[in-house]
């Protein structure tokens, strides 16, 4: 039986805010995403990720969602999404879009109810409580909010009680122990995929189960954001439900949850028996340094957690939240390079973050021009189409910096210079769709210098074996057979017979 389609696909996340602006305001907009599909399909990627669109205040950039089913302004329209979802589909392009079920903002017609009064019928879709009794004044926990310090409740005048807010004050969370709340939660999902998307990015799903008691967290965790931690068992029974609902679609919709635990054992959990969530994201890729040692210890948890047919991995070296992995590893390209190599070599589905094939580092957002509460400006800084002042964009004055070196560091000069990052890029991707061992395949070890990781990937008769540097010295690697170079980090080599050795900081695909 073949996998489904989100197991062998690789996944493209847009941010919409800094793919391309056509509107002339400096924001990015779905037109100017339809406008780049070519460069996405010509890429190679099986499927693209939007992140939200959504009406929304923008106090967390969208994240904040004021109408779940309806497009910002800003963005365009539901005739622009359906048209940039059609022709997505016409370029043989999946379409994902970002799903926020623990909160909504605090300008949601559900929460403005909510708070009109104490006996309004929508009061308990969000999680009011009173303060202790022995501690009048005070929040009803210990419970401290992500972005910034402070509890995570917020004291409401009108009807004299708090509300839970795992992030923003303005990001109220939705009470999920409340069957209300579920079924019109499942009907934003089905309203989207009535209109034809291919599944969800569900942002930090594995916080909408919550204890009822809502008890305080313990004194070696006071004051640190649940997001880290939060693992509720509620929340697989409410998984399991969204899963029926995906599977009432023709069982070919997908969802990839934000479970945002770095024990991988507790992570793997949200997959259930095959029941819950078909793909989670494993974050600890994007917190592990460039050395051997420690991406070995990754690939070993990985293997040993993920041990069973329901799990699947997920691997990620760039998102909207984190800063962007050439940036991590100190900027050297090379590095960049057979870090692609890498992650599209593995075993399990790859997500890249729409400008890391052309090499993209942070901008450098001076503190007083930062806009994001999280303080993640440097990794949305707008995608460079061309070398002219405007890169492509209708406003030459984006809402964010332009990245380093965008002048030369542009998707028209890299497409036109075939030793590119971008067309390492293409030639990885496109060996990993031409071969089922790469999709699909087992991974299992092969032996290499300490400094080095060396694989083997197989299915059936088809099999590919991957080595990768992570030193600025040659390094000798014994691989068995007579093999061929199929993609090289660096571009060097490529078609040629193996000599055995390494270059400096690169990475190589054998065949």
């Amino acid at each position: 039986m073949s996998a489904p389609w989100w197991r062998t696909s690789a996944f493209y996340q847009i941010y919409p805010r800094s793919f391309r602006d056509t509107s002339g305001d400096g924001v990015g907009d779905l037109e100017g995403i339809r406008r780049q599909l070519d460069h996405v399909a010509w890429l190679g990627v099986d499927a693209i990720w939007l992140s939200p669109f959504y009406r929304s205040p923008m106090a967390d950039f969208g994240y904040d969602v004021a109408d779940h089913c309806d497009v910002d302004p800003l963005f365009g329209s539901l005739e622009d999404f359906d048209r940039l979802l059609a022709e997505a589909h016409a370029h043989g392009l999946r379409v994902i879009i970002d799903w926020v079920p623990n909160h909504t903002s605090d300008q949601h017609r559900w929460f403005q109810a909510s708070r009109s009064a104490r006996d309004d019928p929508q009061r308990d879709w969000y999680v009011w409580r009173d303060s202790p009794e022995a501690a009048e004044g005070q929040p009803p926990n210990n419970w401290v909010r992500a972005f910034g310090e402070g509890p995570a409740w917020t004291w409401d005048e009108r009807t004299a009680q708090w509300y839970l807010h795992l992030f923003l004050p303005q990001q109220p969370d939705l009470d999920w122990n409340n069957p209300q709340v579920q079924a019109a939660q499942h009907d934003v999902l089905r309203f989207w995929l009535d209109r034809g998307v291919d599944g969800f990015r569900a942002d930090v799903v594995h916080l909408i189960g919550k204890d009822p008691a809502l008890p305080d967290d313990p004194p070696e965790l006071a004051g640190t954001s649940r997001v880290g931690f939060h693992d509720e068992p509620r929340t697989h029974g409410l998984l399991r439900d969204i899963r029926a609902t995906l599977e009432g679609y023709d069982g070919e919709r997908t969802m990839v949850g934000e479970v945002n635990l770095s024990d991988t054992e507790a992570l793997v959990r949200y997959y259930g028996a095959g029941d819950e969530l078909p793909l989670v994201f494993n974050f600890v890729p994007l917190h592990a340094p460039w050395t051997a040692e420690a991406w070995r210890a990754v690939i070993d948890e990985i293997e040993r957690c993920y041990d069973r047919p329901a799990r699947w991995p997920t691997w990620v070296l760039s998102n909207h939240d984190e800063p962007r992995h050439r940036t991590r590893y100190g900027g050297d390209e090379r590095i960049a390079r057979a870090a692609a190599l890498l992650l599209l070599t593995l075993r399990g589905t790859p997500f890249l973050y729409a400008g890391e094939e052309l090499g993209l580092e942070d901008a450098h957002v001076p503190p007083h021009a930062g806009v994001d509460p999280g303080g993640r400006d440097g990794c949305r800084a707008p995608i460079p189409w061309t070398g002219e002042p405007d890169h492509g964009w209708t406003s030459s004055e984006p809402w964010l910096p332009w990245p380093p070196e965008a002048d030369h560091r542009n998707a028209a000069a890299l497409r036109a210079d075939p030793d590119s990052i971008l067309h390492r890029y293409r030639a990885l991707l496109a060996a990993r769709r031409a071969s089922p061992a790469l999709r699909e395949g087992e991974l299992s070890w092969l032996h290499a210098p300490a400094d080095t990781v060396a694989f083997r990937r197989s299915l059936g008769g088809d099999e590919r074996l991957v080595a990768v540097s992570f030193v600025d010295e040659p390094r000798e690697v014994a691989v068995p057979g007579d093999r061929e170079i199929e993609v090289a980090s660096d571009g060097v080599g490529d078609g040629e017979p193996f000599t055995g050795t390494l270059a400096p900081l690169q990475a190589v695909l054998l065949r």
